[in-house]
């Protein structure tokens, strides 16, 4: 399995594409990043570009390449 490259303190405002769309939606921005007091990402949040749709989303999960792709694809 390959992995994407993660650098944290960019994450805010990366876009990502859904491999597996979620409700037809599969562009996706990166609206929120909460760090710790290390710099250690908490939380994430993604919006989906079209409905405007906040999504929760552990971080880590946007490193598998069979559920996300970076950019738009």
């Amino acid at each position: 399995m390959s992995k994407n490259r993660i650098n944290r303190a960019k994450l805010a405002n990366s876009k990502w594409t859904a491999v597996a769309p979620v409700r037809r939606e599969k562009h996706f921005m990166v609206t929120e990043v909460e760090y710790d007091e290390e710099g250690l990402v908490v939380s994430c949040s993604l919006e989906a570009i079209i409905s405007k749709t906040p999504y929760l989303i552990d971080w880590q999960e946007l490193k598998d390449t069979t559920k996300w792709l970076q950019g738009w694809k």
